[in-house]
């Protein structure tokens, strides 16, 4: 997917159970994934006057919002029915590992049904984005 901050929109959604510490670490893991995955998310760096460098950052807004555990599934399935939308789940099996190599393995000794999602990235069309989260509050 090539982003384009005029027709796209993007937000993470945390399980609002989760907490505190282990919400900003997911939504700080979606947003370092879509950075990687997503084509021209990311602008350009900038220099300050004084030519202080200043990394690139999201063209767009990215809201983090706040669903049950069961909200979080029903956007997966939503997102994986729909070719327009990006999505990036994020799972209680992830957060729980030390190491990559460890998240591998448990992961593929996994079925999908019996993964715990704590948060999900979500990124498309605006209009079908707002409609499967504009009724969500922020995180805060």
């Amino acid at each position: 997917m090539k982003f384009d901050a005029k027709k796209h929109k993007c937000t993470i959604v945390v399980d609002q159970d989760l907490n505190i510490g282990l919400s900003m670490n997911a939504a700080s893991v979606i947003g370092i994934s879509f950075g990687k995955t997503i084509e021209n998310l990311v602008g350009p760096d900038m220099q300050s006057q004084d030519s202080v460098n200043y990394p690139g950052v999201i063209y767009s807004p990215l809201p983090v919002l706040k669903a049950t555990g069961g909200y979080l599934m029903e956007l997966l399935s939503a997102a994986e029915q729909d070719d327009d939308i990006h999505c990036m789940p994020f799972s209680a099996l992830a957060q729980s590992c030390k190491t990559y190599d460890e998240y591998g393995e448990r992961i593929n000794s996994t079925n999908s049904e019996h993964i715990e999602l704590v948060a999900i990235g979500l990124i498309g069309p605006k209009k079908k984005i707002t409609k499967l989260t504009g009724n969500l509050p922020l995180y805060r």
